[in-house]
């Protein structure tokens, strides 16, 4: 029994122009049945991956395709339809001629033996076709991956060159790419040179994307300069003498150049006693040499803040009875009342021999200046990583910059870790870190604060950034930054408690100078820092008697 009437000895022919067409273009197909006339037409298509499907563009003898795949067709005609032997398959293949080609990331110009880059095979048009990529090397070895990525470490100059192949053969290969030809250079050495306390690093020969990495000598150690005050990348200021030597790295991961030439460094460091003033104290400068030696001379210079460099920087003023130097290598200020800073340099021989100027070193006053102050908002030394700072100054200037000095040893300014808008700095976090900020004008320096940084899960203690007035009151705070604070609050006074309570907040109503020491708080099981309260005296005004003339006593 036929499910279907064929007719005999009928059989459909099907002829394609071409068997390769290219992306976006067209190839007629033609099917047709000899003998007699009167045939309609069906055609179907399918590829290695899919099933068959009936095409319908029509009944016509002829179609214009433009996807690649394995058709057939039949005729059929008549009712009830009599249909003829199915046609041969014909392949019709989409090709990528000419259109695929290597790239290369980063797009160094010059590239050096042991860096890694990586490869592109890239087919224009290709896209939503799953490839298979083959690539040939300049020794004209190849290998097939499935990753249209290879990266290779620089070792053989030469061509590269790839091509495609789809899993899917309703595609042929690209042809081979057109050749990248890298020329792969020996490792590169680093240059420094130095220009005063400024020494700069650069790779010979020259190229771009490297960073710099700088290096000090100590004790037969190699210690790491951290780029902290710098112009660019390439540059970096140096506050401590040694022998120095810098080396540039690029690329992930870092390829790093040889190590450049050593240079040596002398120069002063200056240190001051005490950092914290109390009013009126002695102030002792201290420059020291390294590879201390007869014959030097010491001079000594305050610093005047020079607003004109972004950067922030100082010019220097010589301090009296300077002018010579001095032969010994330490210099005490007497009634120093206000923040300050000095610097050092020294020197010797005929003609004279200068070392450097040592980076500036500061005395710090907590008491509110007339002439300058610096107010912080919220009004508090310790702080939570997340919170936002304001920090404003006052007095008698059209133009300011806040200053910090990260403890120990790195001076840094607002333009580097916030935004200053007229007199205000605004930070949007502080650093996790014990620091000393000040206001800075052409010829004044304000008042110092000391604050700290501390993370969002810790106890903090609030207390005022100010020192409190002798007579006036103080209160104390203890905080949580999520969560409020369900046990008893314990405050200390140097770790002796001076409250015990459900209250979060401890009330001093008339300070006096007893009352001045290191605070602290425990609650819920943690403990918060400890901060310097600090008490300073009330003026106290003479009283003026005037008597009459006609008064009698």
């Amino acid at each position: 029994m036929c499910l279907s009437n064929i007719a005999d000895r009928a059989r459909a022919t099907l002829t394609a122009a071409t068997t390769t067409v290219s992306v976006g273009d067209r190839v007629t197909l033609i099917c047709s049945v000899e003998k007699s006339a009167g045939w309609k037409y069906e055609w179907f298509r399918r590829t290695s991956h899919t099933s068959e499907d009936t095409i319908n563009d029509g009944l016509n003898g002829n179609i214009r395709v433009s996807q690649g795949g394995i058709y057939r067709c039949r005729g059929f005609r008549g009712e009830p339809a009599v249909y003829s032997d199915p046609s041969d398959e014909v392949t019709i293949q989409i090709t990528f001629s000419n259109k695929v080609s290597v790239t290369q990331k980063p797009s160094w110009s010059q590239i050096f033996r042991g860096e890694r880059i990586t490869l592109t095979c890239e087919v224009q048009g290709g896209e939503g076709v799953q490839w298979e990529y083959e690539w040939r090397t300049p020794q004209s070895q190849t290998f097939r991956t499935k990753q249209k990525d290879w990266t290779i470490t620089a070792s053989i100059s030469g061509d590269y060159s790839c091509k495609s192949r789809p899993t899917d053969d309703s595609y042929s290969a690209t042809n081979w790419s057109e050749a990248l030809r890298l020329s792969f250079l020996d490792p590169p050495k680093a240059q420094i040179s130095r220009s005063g306390g400024t020494l700069t690093c650069s790779v010979n020969p020259s190229s771009s994307g490297w960073s710099y990495y700088f290096y000090r000598e100590k004790n037969q150690e190699v210690l790491t300069v951290q780029n902290t005050d710098f112009h660019s990348n390439r540059e970096i200021r140096v506050s401590q003498g040694g022998v120095y030597k810098c080396r540039g790295g690029r690329g992930e991961p870092v390829y790093h150049t040889e190590f450049s030439d050593p240079v040596t460094i002398v120069e002063p460091v200056l240190r001051v006693s005490p950092w914290w003033l109390s009013p009126g104290a002695s102030v002792t400068l201290s420059c020291e040499v390294e590879h201390v030696s007869a014959g030097w001379s010491f001079y000594w210079y305050k610093a005047v803040p020079d607003l004109s460099h972004k950067s922030g920087s100082y010019s220097y003023e010589l301090l009296p009875a300077s002018s010579n130097g001095t032969a010994d290598n330490s210099y005490i200020i007497h009634g120093q009342t206000h923040t300050a800073g000095y610097v050092c340099r020294a020197g010797r021989g005929e003609p004279h021999f200068y070392t450097l100027y040592s980076q500036p070193h500061f005395v710090w006053s907590g008491d509110l200046h007339p002439s300058a102050s610096l107010s912080v908002s919220p009004d508090r030394v310790q702080h939570f990583t997340s919170d936002s700072v304001s920090l404003s100054c006052e007095g008698n200037s059209a133009e300011w910059r806040v200053s910090r000095f990260l403890l120990p040893d790195f001076l840094s300014f607002c333009s580097d870790w916030g935004t200053m808008n007229r007199s205000t700095c605004h930070v949007q976090k502080i650093q996790s870190s014990n620091a000393v900020y000040w206001c800075e004008s052409g010829s004044a320096f304000s008042n110092a604060v000391n604050i700290t940084g501390h993370y969002d899960d810790e106890l903090l203690l609030l207390s005022p950034v100010h020192p409190v007035t002798e007579g006036h009151s103080v209160t104390l705070g203890c905080k949580l930054r999520t969560e409020n604070l369900l046990s008893k609050v314990f405050f200390y006074q140097n770790d002796t408690i001076i409250q015990s309570e459900s209250r979060v907040e401890m009330i001093i109503p008339a300070v006096s100078k007893s009352h001045e020491g290191f605070y602290k708080c425990q609650s819920s099981g943690k403990e918060s820092p400890q901060s310097w309260l600090a008490v300073t005296c009330q003026e106290i005004f003479p009283v003026v008697l005037s008597m009459n003339n006609n008064s009698s006593i």
